[in-house]
């Protein structure tokens, strides 16, 4: 069960850092980034938290749910 709530969480990262990251491309985010000197809180928020469910993902499917013994 914890190692399926890892891959969702995996796959979930994967697509908000994937939407972070065109997002990052985009025209708008280039001009914002040439003015201010950094990304928007709301490219920024898709990039970090999409890293983080990547990230936290990962490790539960690798490290999850296999220290008891199934009958």
């Amino acid at each position: 069960m914890v190692r399926l709530v890892g891959v969702v969480l995996a796959v979930v990262g994967a697509v908000l850092l994937w939407t972070g990251l065109k997002a990052r491309d985009s025209l708008a985010e280039r001009a914002t980034e040439l003015l201010t000197g950094r990304y928007t809180e709301k490219t920024t928020l898709y990039l970090a938290g999409g890293g983080g469910a990547l990230a936290g993902g990962i490790l539960l499917v690798l490290f999850g749910g296999g220290g008891r013994k199934r009958r």
